[in-house]
């Protein structure tokens, strides 16, 4: 198996991860608007809108179209979340373990697909 190929199955894993994620935002919409900052007003159109805007990105990297700005603006959306989302809950853990680990997990994950939406930008079709 060639890079190429082994280099397009990762993307295509990559999609379908990220495609589950913007399905889930439509599907549990009313339980992840506690999750967006309460400084950004309606909560539940965000939810929403990041759901779509996931889907899309997932669209982009299956059939290859626009593959580089979805990757960038899903990479920021994801460093967006783990500044304005994650960090704040790891910081409001309170010492209490279950909490931080929740917190300490959500921040690497989003870090990790950050990191590999940048690769799939930056990478040669």
């Amino acid at each position: 198996m060639n890079d190429s190929t082994i280099s397009r199955i990762g993307v295509i894993l990559y999609a379908l991860v990220i495609g589950f994620f913007g399905v889930n935002h439509f599907l549990h919409g009313t339980g992840l608007q506690n999750s967006v900052p309460r400084f950004i007003p309606y909560s539940i159109f965000w939810v929403y809108f990041t759901g779509a805007m996931l889907i899309l990105a997932a669209i982009a990297f299956l059939i290859g179209k626009q593959v580089k700005l979805a990757g960038l603006l899903l990479a920021l959306f994801l460093i967006l979340i783990v500044l304005t989302v994650h960090l704040p809950a790891l910081l409001n853990a309170g010492g209490e373990e279950s909490h931080v680990s929740l917190a300490l997990t959500n921040i690497v994950k989003d870090t990790g697909l950050a990191a590999a939406a940048l690769i799939i930008a930056g990478r040669k079709s």
